[in-house]
């Protein structure tokens, strides 16, 4: 009897300190009629004699994560690596593919290339709703591989059958521009192959990164270092692709095959598939929690509907709004705040908003939690679409940087001719040697003066790297005038050398250095930790929107700036046309932009700071004092 007692006793003491944990679940288990014990603090089943102990919000979970570790990584790091070296090949060189095998003009081949790109990169967050609310990772993963392969095959298809692309064009023929162009069905194909590498993406980049995340146990130091380690090896296949795609895959494209450039990332794509699929026992699966779009729309409807309540004053808020325990997949609580402060109606407790059992209806009752995440969105999206327009000096590498690339003397020897696509390999490695420069040097002698473990803010790196993008576009401008005065002096010949180009490439790479992974780094830290798939998708949908941008205003130059005898700006003869007055143009988008990051900046609040102005107290609506718990 003692015994018994004292573990009653136990138990019983066990619930009160859980309880006390969270003062305001606290009132509200106080408060609520017939309330049982809550999700968090049941007993889970199947839990042995050591799982005994009630689960609490916030604290690890009593069932022990057995995750697959390092023994998982040559699987997801492999398929990660392949399919990237497949959309990567691809888009490095596909601009001269469809201009030379595909007979497109300058702007129509940017056009499918922009438009492309903007689908591939708004895809992910397609697929991390669809991973995070009903397929998980796994999954999401394994259909999305075999997505991209049929997709690099029907590629493929499209170099290595002569009815699927346009007859060869004669050397006559191409500067008469009455080359042969594809037809009807020709594209269709060409745009079927797009589309299942965009699914193929869409499944990949934002689900390999959490899911080798979910491969470690993020509760222990090991785990943790696990983490670190992962993402500098993620970081690393990154550059090693990219290397590898700029040079040999654009090499055998441009100088051996277009059969073999395209077949070579699609055999590789096919293998990364074999491989993920042998890893299968080995990985930690996570189950999906559900979509967070969802709350969103939730904590907007059930402001909506109380939006004649009077907010409580400050000081008096306790027991009035719902906030119970977290749920095991969220790991950290975000206080409330009051900046747009009337979507914290939605929190506010009516009466039978609550089940017996504690639940309450989600389209009428919030959590705190719920209606903080929707805030975190909504201070993110102004940051978000200052980087649409700054990235669109970026998305120009890919297209008529290529186009100047083509118009000049790339030889490296007698022999030895470098791809026009390859250039593009300066910005890498002006971000290989820079970052670690940066990391080393630059960071800790700031770190004297800021007292900032970063030297610098996220924002204040987003910003520089701003700066650099306009910069990027003068230079661009400057370099491309002299290109083609050249030209026009030297008629037939390429006398100017393409590393004329290097400095607008050295400055986009110190753009992408900064503003690319400063976005990476404020986005991850920025959105709740169980978001972060939706927040790693923001960065490519700022790359897609930058995509659509740049297609939309190459279009409207294209047909502004022609007349009657003069060609426009972008004509597919660059020597005749002025694509330093469109470099010129991006410069002036992208100052405009920069006044514009700046204040948006200024009225930003990092995520849990309630440092802002606080609202009127005098808002009209019906008095709390009406409302019955």
């Amino acid at each position: 009897m003692v015994k018994a007692s004292l573990a009653q006793k136990k138990k019983k003491n066990m619930v009160i300190k859980s309880i006390k944990e969270d003062s305001r679940s606290f009132l509200l288990y106080c408060c609520t009629k017939n309330f049982q014990k809550p999700a968090s603090l049941e007993k889970k089943p199947g839990q042995g004699t050591k799982g005994n102990v009630l689960s609490v919000s916030g604290s690890a979970s009593t069932n022990q994560k057995k995750p697959g570790g390092w023994k998982a990584m040559p699987y997801i790091l492999g398929n990660e690596t392949f399919e990237r070296l497949a959309t990567f090949g691809l888009l490095a060189n596909f601009m001269v593919y469809l201009m030379n095998e595909f007979h497109m003009d300058q702007v129509s081949a940017s056009n499918v290339l922009y438009i492309w790109s903007g689908v591939t990169n708004f895809a992910p967050l397609v697929g991390a709703f669809i991973s995070d609310a009903y397929a998980g990772r796994f999954r999401t993963i394994t259909v999305a591989s075999f997505a991209s392969f049929l997709g690099m095959l029907t590629l493929t298809l499209t170099a290595w059958i002569p009815h699927l692309h346009p007859p060869e064009c004669k050397p006559k023929q191409k500067p008469q521009g009455h080359c042969i162009g594809p037809n009807n069905a020709q594209l269709a194909v060409l745009i079927a192959g797009l589309g299942l590498l965009s699914v193929g993406t869409a499944g990949i980049r934002p689900c390999s990164i959490p899911f080798g995340i979910d491969q470690f146990d993020a509760t222990t130091e090991e785990g943790l270092k696990g983490i670190s380690s992962f993402f500098n090896w993620y970081y690393t296949t990154f550059t090693v692709v990219i290397l590898l795609t700029l040079t040999l895959v654009v090499y055998i494209q441009n100088s051996v095959s277009w059969v073999l450039g395209f077949g070579i990332p699609t055999l590789l794509m096919g293998s990364s598939i074999v491989l993920f699929l042998i890893g299968t026992r080995i990985y930690f699966h996570v189950k999906p929690q559900g979509s967070i779009f969802s709350s969103i729309v939730q904590v907007v409807v059930a402001a909506y509907k109380k939006r004649l309540l009077k907010l409580p004053e400050e000081g008096k808020e306790m027991g009035v709004f719902y906030d119970p325990p977290l749920k095991e997949n969220v790991l950290s609580k975000l206080p409330l705040t009051n900046q747009f402060r009337f979507l914290n109606k939605a929190t506010i407790i009516m009466e039978n908003e609550l089940q017996p059992d504690g639940s309450p209806n989600k389209w009428r009752l919030c959590s705190i939690q719920d209606v903080e995440e929707l805030k975190c969105i909504i201070r993110i999206i102004p940051i978000w679409a200052s980087g649409i327009i700054s990235f669109t000096s970026v998305a120009q590498q890919g297209t008529f940087t290529l186009s100047q690339a083509l118009k000049m003397d790339r030889h490296l020897g007698p022999k030895f001719q470098i791809p026009a696509a390859s250039v593009g390999i300066i910005s890498m490695l002006t971000i290989g040697i820079f970052l670690p420069v940066y990391d080393r040097i630059i960071v800790p002698a700031l770190r004297k003066f800021t007292k900032r473990e970063g030297g610098i803010t996220l924002l204040q790196r987003v910003g520089i790297g701003i700066f650099f993008s306009i910069l990027a576009m003068i230079v661009a401008g400057v370099m491309e005038k002299k290109r083609r005065t050249s030209a026009i002096l030297h008629p037939g010949v390429a006398p100017i050398s393409v590393f004329w180009l290097a400095p607008q490439l050295i400055l986009m790479g110190f753009c992408e250095a900064f503003n690319v992974l400063g976005q990476i780094e404020f986005f991850n830290e920025q959105f709740p930790e169980h978001m972060r798939s939706i927040g790693n998708s923001f960065l490519f949908c700022s790359l897609a929107g930058a995509s659509y941008l740049s297609s939309v205003v190459v279009n409207i130059v294209h047909h502004v700036t022609g007349g009657p005898g003069r060609p426009d700006w972008l004509t597919s003869d660059i020597d005749a046309g002025r694509l330093d007055y469109f470099y010129y143009l991006l410069a002036g988008m992208g100052a405009l932009n920069f006044l514009y990051f700046l204040y948006v900046v200024h009225h930003y609040r990092y995520k849990g700071n309630d440092n802002v102005e606080k609202e009127e107290k005098s808002e009209p609506g019906v008095e709390l004092s009406s409302i019955k718990p």
